[in-house]
């Protein structure tokens, strides 16, 4: 089965990514790529480049000189990603000590200021203490600092603020944009949150079935919502003082995403899609350029209403 397919993008230093799209669309798989672990038997077409560099094929020992260091990823569950056997201060000195040949000494001093930057209340005391003592918060924070300890060319960030209450989310991300700004650090920012999205990145990829069904600089895709799946991620979302009444539903996107080995032939998107005709179902639609680097994969847009973000017409 295609699990990711025709996805590609280009990133400049100090630029940022979105990709979002319901679980199952390809947006982690797409992350675990880019850093060389994808599952065993998975198998990698076309190019992924770093600085010039060919990625695809490294071994295993020149990926591990690059993740970590130039490329590192903030991934989406903190208590399987950390190792529940040593204290968070070892695993947060082993990047340091590996790529930056920091001293013992030197290691910690740092990790105590990675910590508290990201938040932690008494970090100096708290190094020697395992990832179970921890709230889901402060492991999610930990595994922040980890990710920036060696200033990454590269951070990927899947769902990075998923178990943080709304002030410390804000607060983490403005630390990670200040990092982007004073560092020069590029950022693919995977979120399910559309507000999260629309504040913190300049360009957002849909993704539906394993591809981009609409991408393009994020105020763009914002202010005209092109393709229907686009449509239906803004629709459901929840707003204050949108709704008629207290207890009214949202609007759903019927249906449910199918298996990856069961996708339709043509747009991944037929069936579900409220504008779905025959020859949607004949093949993966082009993308179809709507101006200003933004383009949508639907043979049907020619057909339907514009609208904006808040669903009115536009």
């Amino acid at each position: 089965m295609r699990a990711v397919h025709d996805v590609g993008f280009t990133l400049a230093r100090g630029q940022t990514l979105g990709l979002i799209g319901e679980s199952g669309c390809g947006k982690s798989l797409t992350a675990l790529a880019l850093m060389g672990l994808l599952p065993e038997g998975a198998q990698l077409s076309g190019s992924i480049r770093l600085h010039g560099q060919e990625l695809r094929g490294l071994a295993d020992a020149a990926w591990c000189r690059l993740r970590g260091n130039r490329i590192a990823m903030v991934f989406q569950e903190p208590m399987t990603a950390l190792n529940p056997l040593h204290p968070v201060g070892r695993q947060m000195a082993e990047p340091l000590r590996l790529h930056q040949r920091l001293s013992a000494r030197q290691a910690r001093t740092q990790a105590v200021a990675l910590l508290e930057r990201v938040g932690i209340a008494q970090a100096a005391q708290r190094l020697g203490d395992h990832p179970h003592q921890f709230s889901g918060g402060q492991r999610q924070r930990i595994m922040i600092a980890m990710a920036l300890a060696c200033g990454p060319d590269l951070l990927i960030a899947d769902e990075p603020t998923t178990a943080l209450d709304t002030t410390l989310q804000r607060q983490i991300l403005e630390l990670i944009g200040a990092l982007v700004r004073e560092s020069g650090m590029a950022l693919v920012l995977i979120s399910h949150d559309l507000g999260v999205i629309a504040r913190h990145v300049q360009r957002t990829l849909v993704m539906y079935g394993g591809t981009v069904v609409e991408a393009g600089p994020t105020p763009q895709v914002f202010a005209r919502l092109a393709h229907p799946y686009t449509r239906g991620l803004f629709a459901a979302r929840p707003r204050l003082g949108a709704a008629p009444h207290a207890g009214a539903r949202l609007p759903t996107i019927a249906g449910t995403v199918p298996a990856l080995g069961d996708l339709p032939p043509g747009c991944p998107f037929a069936g579900r899609c409220p504008w779905t005709i025959a020859a949607c179902s004949e093949r993966l639609p082009a993308a179809v350029d709507l101006g200003a680097g933004h383009s949508a994969r639907c043979i049907r847009l020619d057909t339907l209403p514009t609208l904006d973000a808040g669903g009115q017409s536009a």
